[in-house]
């Protein structure tokens, strides 16, 4: 490996660290829809901010791309997502250190404004951010190796952030001391992540003909790539039904504090198992990679996460302890996706088009945009078994649907 590749692999390894510790902060499987629950137990106010921090980036996705084409430097758009996440998280900590007791309301509607701007900073940071990986290594298995060693490494750092927020919930700290602390060092770290990017020095790479037409003529276009790509347009409908898992994953703690009465301790307690669940599957997850390929990776996750919702049915009828089986699983879902899907993409994407690819991903990943708040109204009305049911046999199908194409072009 020479230096410059060096170089790359430590700056995106040094972020991804940093950003794991920072992430757990906020986890949104454990501690966002805890604090969320802490403040009302609305499942639809849950739901909606759910749907502005998944939805939010992808809906701006396709804009973001069409005019990062544009910039020569998608490092600093990059820099800038990332600076105005982490003023997200200083501006949450200070609101809720300061409003979550006596005024829960005011506090939820600072959470709307700052997970909004968390959320379209996170657009075009993320689209940056895979153009980044694309042309710094433009070998897929240089690309796998290294999402494969960031993931285990970013899985470590998780599990020291899982560490501090158990710290935080486990100690007598006043309600809602213990969120806010969490919440500024998730400040702080995502500062520190961003020096990683101070070292890349980006390629410049040649514009084409399509850099200048107007994004109306994009827009127009989209219809005519997807049908062209088959591989593209397989990849748009596994992403869009395969988001019924990330969906539900969140409201698995807000099901374990209704269902099971589990306190704050278990908010870091099923962190560290998700943590535990990443770590230890990030090594299965790379061997797959490297045996076969991501797509191979999506496949088996897909499958797993159909399972997930049934067994917490099951589970949800025994004590918080037991029920941390489902968090375990959740973080080897949550490493698979990491490791597989942005590979996959990247694999099938045209040199050429990338940015339009990966920005026609994003905005057409419409289901995870209204999913949170479907499936908030499908429990108020119809309860969580039958959420539960209807995710396993969407995800299920999915797998299927996947496994068969990919028999299909392997015979081809």
């Amino acid at each position: 490996m020479n230096k410059q590749k060096n170089i790359i692999f430590f700056s995106f390894i040094w972020h991804s660290t940093f950003l794991a510790i920072t992430a757990s902060m906020l986890d949104l499987n454990t501690v966002f829809p805890a604090l969320v629950n802490s403040l009302t137990e609305n499942t639809l106010v849950f739901g909606s901010l759910l749907t502005i921090m998944l939805g939010i980036p992808l809906v701006f996705n396709l804009l973001f791309s069409h005019f990062l084409k544009k910039a020569k430097s998608k490092r600093n758009f990059l820099l800038l997502g990332i600076y105005l996440r982490s003023l997200s998280y200083l501006g949450m900590g200070i609101f809720v250190y300061l409003f979550a007791s006596d005024n829960p309301w005011l506090t939820i509607f600072s959470i709307y404004l700052f997970i909004f701007i968390f959320s379209i900073s996170a657009g075009f940071a993320g689209i940056s951010y895979n153009d980044l990986i694309a042309k710094s290594l433009p070998d897929s298995l240089d690309r796998n190796k290294l999402f494969t060693i960031k993931q285990i490494l970013s899985s470590i750092a998780a599990f020291l952030g899982g560490l501090v927020v158990t710290y935080l919930f486990a100690k007598d700290l006043t309600y809602p001391l213990n969120y806010s602390i969490g919440l500024m060092i998730g400040f702080v770290g995502l500062v520190i992540a961003s020096i990683g990017f101070w070292f890349v020095k980006e390629p410049i790479e040649a514009s084409n003909q399509t850099n200048q037409e107007s994004f109306i003529t994009f827009f127009k276009r989209i219809p005519k790539i997807l049908k062209k790509d088959f591989e593209f347009r397989k990849f748009i409908i596994v992403d869009n039904l395969s988001s019924f898992g990330v969906m539900i994953m969140p409201f698995y703690m807000i099901y374990a504090k209704t269902q099971l009465n589990v306190d704050d301790y278990f908010i870091g307690v099923y962190l560290l198992i998700i943590l535990f669940g990443k770590v230890l599957s990030s090594f299965f997850w790379g061997f797959i990679g490297k045996r076969f390929n991501a797509k191979r990776i999506v496949g088996l996750c897909i499958a797993v996460g159909g399972l997930i919702p049934i067994l917490a049915i099951f589970l949800g009828k025994t004590n918080p302890y037991i029920f941390g089986i489902i968090f375990f699983f959740v973080g080897i879902i949550i490493s698979g996706r990491q490791i597989g899907f942005s590979p996959y993409l990247l694999d099938l994407t045209p040199k050429e088009h990338r940015l339009e690819y990966l920005g026609i991903r994003g905005s057409l990943n419409i289901s995870i945009i209204i999913l949170p708040l479907i499936a908030a109204l499908i429990i108020e009305t119809l309860g969580y078994s039958i959420t539960f049911i209807i995710v396993s046999i969407v995800m299920l199908f999915t797998s299927m649907f996947q496994m068969h194409y990919n028999k299909k072009n392997d015979l081809d």
